[in-house]
């Protein structure tokens, strides 16, 4: 059995956080709905609300990325897919030695460089975040523009940039018409529309 004192510093603890829980929605409420936070694409997020959008979309994409398949990605992908990075990617995120074009440049967030994304996803979350976008952020979801093919061929590419000098970027994506045959042994993601 618990002391009369113990049971006051627990009953204290316990409506102090309850308080203090009460007092962060009114607040957060009032902020909310007074319309203060400012959304306009011209200013960034304060930190710690990137920072928490971006922990939570690491979250998100490593557990909706983690039964997609990732096939074999041989040479043929990785030159379609320089061809699809150049026509569909490199506007808003560049490539080595290349910057972004200017309406990439003026989007807020402002679209990450993929030259190290590999680093930091693995290929199937690589694929999954280009397949279905990320809300709010620009990057629309390219399974209604581009095949799975297509998408995994770009995948292939990103995977490459990390060891790309501008020189080799400039050489694989320059003059290249986007009409390769797709590369064989990509198969669709679970849930994905067959191509």
């Amino acid at each position: 059995m618990l002391s009369a004192r113990t049971r006051l510093i627990l009953n204290t603890a316990v409506l102090t956080l309850l308080a203090a829980a009460g007092v962060g929605a009114a607040v957060g409420f009032t902020v909310f709905r007074a319309g203060w936070y400012n959304i306009g694409a011209t200013s960034p997020h304060f930190k710690y609300v990137y920072r928490g959008l971006e922990q939570a979309m690491r979250y998100s994409v490593r557990h909706h990325a983690q039964d997609v398949k990732v096939p074999a990605l041989g040479q043929a992908a990785i030159l379609r897919g320089a061809a699809v990075y150049r026509d569909n990617c490199a506007q808003c995120h560049g490539g080595p030695g290349v910057s972004p074009e200017g309406h990439g440049l003026s989007m807020q967030p402002a679209p990450g460089p993929l030259v190290d994304a590999s680093a930091k996803w693995k290929a199937r979350e690589l694929y999954w975040i280009t397949r279905h976008g990320v809300k709010m952020s620009g990057m629309p979801a390219w399974e209604f523009r581009l095949s799975d093919a297509d998408i995994w061929s770009t995948v292939a590419f990103i995977n490459q940039m990390p060891a790309m000098s501008a020189r080799d970027y400039r050489a694989l994506t320059a003059g290249m018409a986007l009409t390769l045959a797709p590369p064989t042994g990509a198969p669709a993601a679970p849930g994905g529309k067959s191509q």
